[in-house]
């Protein structure tokens, strides 16, 4: 880049700066940690190009396969990994369910998911790399309410070394944005700080909360694997409704029926046992007709409000069942 070009966009990144700081006051903000924290911060190219570089999610373009990225996501190393690290937590891990309700297995899937078990948590500033892709500006009103909500944790005294993370600025252990740090983190330990950075107890009790909140419901699978047989209807299951966020995603699920009214419909399962009857389910092919299907229940929509794609929420599933067993 020209010295001149970089010049002007560093004085532009300065103008939009002085705007955040007076919102950032305005939210309550101190005068203190603003004037620590954003003179000290740069515009980040790099973290740019990585947002840009992102696939925009058009919906007219083909979906993908769910077998390559099960493959890759629901593999020998990363269930063995989950297996070792489901033994050494528990019996935190059951408290923390007989807590809330929500799986073990569950908290240590989305653990492997986020951070690889928390290997990989990112070493982006946060407040750089938040600053940077909302100076951008494609999605600045999603990116500036997270560098204020990043503010507001250091100015609650978040340390330092707790403000990095991933390139868009997903924070510890579970990647928590700093406004879903600020809603749902929880203090596990007792020691009055929710520390999602280092400690594994804090970190699977946020997770906990955070699907608490969303609806989880206590003893009840996520979802099973089904065969579809060849004289299946779908045209007869097809949803007549449009989800108001991630449509893509939910206009691949079917209507909602009973499992009493799906095992009517002549699924099948290898397992060898089905969920009670009354039971709300929606079904999903993945790979398409002919390959292993999946009937989905209400817990499957908390796995999509974590991060809303099939295949996420999908492997998530899968390895909570691997590391289960």
């Amino acid at each position: 880049m020209p010295d001149q070009q970089a010049i002007a966009l560093e004085r532009g990144f300065r103008a939009y700066l002085s705007q955040v700081r007076q919102r950032a006051l305005n939210e309550g903000v101190s005068v203190k940690t603003v004037d620590t924290v954003l003179p000290s911060i740069s515009y980040n190219e790099r973290v740019v190009r990585l947002d840009r570089s992102q696939p925009e999610g058009a919906t007219d373009a083909p979906v993908p396969n769910f077998a390559p990225y099960k493959a890759r996501h629901v593999d020998s190393s990363r269930i063995g990994r989950g297996r070792s690290k489901y033994t050494e937590l528990r019996p935190m891990l059951g408290r923390i369910e007989a807590e809330t309700g929500v799986p073990e297995e569950i908290m240590i899937a989305i653990y492997g998911h986020e951070t690889n078990y928390g290997a990989v948590t990112g070493n982006y500033n946060a407040p750089e790399a938040l600053a940077s892709l909302a100076y951008e500006g494609r999605r600045r009103s999603l990116f500036e309410a997270e560098l204020i909500a990043v503010l507001k944790m250091i100015d609650r005294g978040v340390p330092q070394y707790a403000i990095t993370g991933s390139w868009a600025g997903a924070l510890g252990k579970p990647q928590f944005l700093p406004s879903v740090y600020l809603r749902l983190a929880r203090d596990g330990d007792g020691d009055g700080y929710a520390d999602i950075w280092k400690s594994e107890v804090d970190a699977m009790t946020s997770i906990a909360n955070y699907f608490v909140k969303s609806g989880w419901r206590r003893d009840e699978e996520w979802g099973f694997a089904v065969q579809v047989p060849a004289t299946f209807n779908r045209a007869g299951v097809k949803t007549l409704m449009t989800a108001p966020r991630c449509p893509r995603v939910f206009a691949r699920h079917s209507k909602w029926m009973t499992i009493a009214e799906w095992r009517q419909s002549g699924l099948t399962t290898e397992r060898g046992f089905w969920p009670k009857d009354t039971m709300l389910a929606t079904l999903v092919e993945p790979d398409g007709p002919g390959k292993t299907a999946y009937l989905l229940g209400s817990n499957y929509r908390v796995i999509l409000d974590y991060n809303c794609s099939n295949f996420y929420a999908l492997s998530v599933g899968l390895l909570a069942d691997e590391v289960r067993k």
